[in-house]
């Protein structure tokens, strides 16, 4: 069965984009989550089960537990080949090119009526891929950052919070072996030599922004 998941920490806009979602694919399954790792072990849980069946994801950005743009990298390394429909009260201007950055398809101010938003969930839902043709040397890292897994991610995501190899160890009940050798591949991929460079380079892109 097809499912959208929506994910925000307001009940109430929750429901606002549920009765969207209805009017735009009423065969549907709705699947809420109102924290990011509740929305990220939902379209785990979701890939695992049905892999096909994760349809569209929509994300608020400021919901309990992002840091800036994390969120959709989060889901993006989750799974992939889902589109990731951004509904958010960020700033438009400075947010819209930023998401896509990070592997969503779109961005849709909370603002929005009723009927942009159905329009923009129709358009999400037979979305394609984020292309990277075209792309400047910032760009190509930001897609390096949307390919980190998601133990990667929550790993950078630690650093940005300067916690330490054995913080994180704890955090993520993994060992500091794991977590270093999560780092290297971190560092590989962006191009970096060591952790503090890796923690600048997320900064630069956004990652630990408040939006």
């Amino acid at each position: 069965m097809d499912t959208i998941l929506i994910a925000d920490d307001h009940p109430l806009f929750r429901q606002a984009l549920a009765v969207a979602v209805g009017a735009v694919a009423p065969g549907a399954r709705v699947v809420e989550a109102g924290t990011l790792a509740a929305a990220v072990r939902a379209a785990g849980e979701i890939a695992q089960a049905a892999p096909d069946d994760l349809r569209l994801i929509l994300l608020d950005l400021k919901m309990p537990g992002a840091v800036g743009y994390s969120g959709i990298a989060l889901l993006h390394a989750e799974c992939p080949g889902v589109p990731i429909l951004v509904v958010s009260s960020a700033d438009a201007a400075g947010a819209a090119d930023e998401v896509r950055a990070f592997g969503a398809v779109g961005f849709l101010s909370k603002d929005a009526d009723l009927a942009a938003i159905e329009a923009a969930i129709a358009g999400a839902l037979g979305a394609p891929a984020p292309a990277a043709a075209g792309e400047q040397p910032v760009d190509a890292v930001r897609r390096e950052l949307a390919q980190l897994t998601p133990t990667q991610l929550k790993v950078l995501l630690a650093v940005l919070d300067g916690k330490l190899n054995k913080q994180i160890a704890y955090d993520l009940a993994i060992t500091e072996a794991t977590v270093k050798a999560h780092m290297t591949a971190i560092m590989r991929k962006l191009d970096v030599r060591n952790r503090t460079q890796a923690a600048l380079a997320a900064r630069a892109l956004g990652l630990d922004l408040s939006h």
